[in-house]
């Protein structure tokens, strides 16, 4: 990328697609650079719309309503990857949209996303293509089960996949997908879920934060513990895979990279990415209390081409996301020392929805 651009000055603006909490944290982390901040989103209840400086509610294929939006910014980003490829090339004939299509295009896919990886050397899950019954039948052949039938587009936090632990549950799991285009994602045995979260400036800059350790719950992030407990040697590795990434996209921006950590001592490399999020992440939300640079304000500089942040911690720290009624323990949380509260402004508590977050922080090397 390297490009000759000038930063956007205080006073500039920010588009962000969606409305939800990442989009809420970057408008309060462009607020404290003295940025302010337009949302794009359908939806109605926008907590990132409270805390913004403008709100446009139109369809992602207005184009009419995205022209209108685009000509009221400096830079366009966003807050989730399914933006549509249309919404994009709309946006872009006015303003410069950050990360770019690369980086949409091949997140947005399954298929695309573990064939750019293997393109990269960067290990992976075994994986095949399932158009029809047949193509999975084989593939599960090739894997073996367990193995892990997913949508190639759309879904999170579980959703668009099904678990095959024998032959026989095949038919049943193809007809899951509903017609939908799937990828066959082979079993691995990993010990531990670790991801890093790391920038790329338009100056070609990277700055990775410590890579984390990731516990989940019913398919969704229940804890992340900073940093995770790894050989120096594996961490580094962990940071060099989210650069070769950022790199290979020609990426402007925060992502989020999920990896699997085999046990030491298997065959095969000690890490296999997972997948990426070309976007702030919910593993990364820890940086907001226990480093200088949040990756919200981290995000907000490298779109806007500012230098990016330092990304050393300050603190250990554990975040723990509020999942629905788990918001309602608010005043307790808030008595708690060394805890930052984060609630997202969402009317209605609903099982498994994000309501908010806290993060423990701790002298560094004291985390539990």
């Amino acid at each position: 990328m390297n490009e000759r651009v000038s930063a956007i000055p205080p006073g500039g603006r920010i588009g962000i697609l969606g409305g939800g909490q990442l989009g809420r944290m970057l408008a309060l982390a462009a607020a404290n650079l003295g940025l302010t901040c337009h949302i794009y989103c359908p939806d109605a209840d926008l907590p990132a719309g409270q805390v913004s400086a403008a709100v446009t509610r139109a369809a992602y294929d207005d184009a009419e309503a995205l022209a209108a939006f685009a000509a009221t910014v400096d830079v366009v980003t966003y807050e989730f990857e399914n933006v549509p490829a249309e919404t994009a090339r709309i946006l872009a004939r006015h303003a410069p949209v950050r990360p770019g299509a690369l980086a949409l295009a091949t997140s947005q896919d399954r298929l695309a996303e573990k064939s750019f990886l293997a393109a990269q050397g960067i290990a992976t899950a075994p994986f095949a293509a399932v158009d029809t019954l047949n193509d999975l039948e084989e593939a599960l052949a090739r894997f073996g089960v367990p193995a892990i039938l997913k949508t190639r587009r759309m879904g999170y936090d579980g959703k668009g996949q099904v678990k095959i632990d024998n032959l026989a549950g095949a038919g049943e799991a193809f007809a899951a997908m509903k017609g939908a285009p799937a990828i066959l994602e082979g079993f691995v045995p990993f010990e531990r879920e670790i991801s890093v979260v790391a920038a790329r400036g338009l100056d070609g800059a990277v700055a990775a934060y410590d890579p984390v350790e990731n516990v989940h719950r019913h398919h969704i992030l229940h804890q992340t513990f900073a940093p995770a407990t790894l050989d120096k040697a594996v961490a580094d590795q962990a940071r060099a895979i989210a650069e070769t990434i950022l790199t290979r996209l020609d990426y402007a921006g925060v992502i989020g990279v999920e990896m699997f950590l085999m046990p030491e001592g298997s065959s095969g490399p000690r890490l296999l990415v997972n997948e990426m999020a070309p976007r702030v992440h919910n593993s990364g939300h820890w940086t907001q209390n226990a480093c200088t640079v949040s990756q919200f304000e981290q995000h907000i500089r490298a779109i806007c081409g500012w230098p990016l942040g330092d990304p050393a911690r300050h603190s250990d720290a554990i975040m723990t996301n509020l999942i629905g009624d788990d918001v309602k323990d608010w005043q307790a949380l808030a008595a708690e020392p060394a805890t930052g509260v984060h609630l997202y402004g969402k009317s209605e508590a609903r099982p498994g929805r994000k309501m908010g977050h806290v993060t423990r922080i701790y002298p560094r090397g004291t985390r539990p």
